[in-house]
């Protein structure tokens, strides 16, 4: 298993703790100049599941994989929070939010993996 894939197995693994929903993996190793290799984008029902999928997502990946996020923005207001792990990014979006910035559409080039959810 690649060192993403493995990040994005704990990243998965994370979200689903905290029962997040509609978990998309985006790879976007095949477009040039892209800013990673592959995007983990998901969504909680409400900010307090998006701070609880965030922190989940933190303690797994750390002890699954052994990787700490190198930034870590939107806590504050927990509607959108953007983890980089440098070759993986995690986008943890409100419903609303989601759907406003609509990422999946703005990478429609890429190839998408969608993760059933648990429940």
């Amino acid at each position: 298993m690649t060192k993403t894939a493995e990040l994005s197995k704990a990243i998965v693994k994370g979200i689903q703790e905290k029962k997040g929903k509609a978990i998309t993996l985006v790879d976007l190793s095949t477009i040039e100049g892209s800013i990673c290799s592959q995007f983990v984008i998901c969504q909680g029902n409400s900010p307090q599941q998006v701070e609880a999928i965030t922190d989940s997502v933190e303690e797994i990946v750390r002890v699954d994989a052994g990787e700490k996020p190198v930034r870590v923005v939107g806590r504050e207001n927990a509607y959108w929070v953007a983890m980089d792990y440098t070759d993986v990014m995690v986008h943890v979006f409100v419903p609303d939010a989601r759907a406003f910035y609509n990422l999946e559409n703005l990478w429609e080039d890429a190839r998408m993996e969608n993760i059933p959810d648990l429940d």
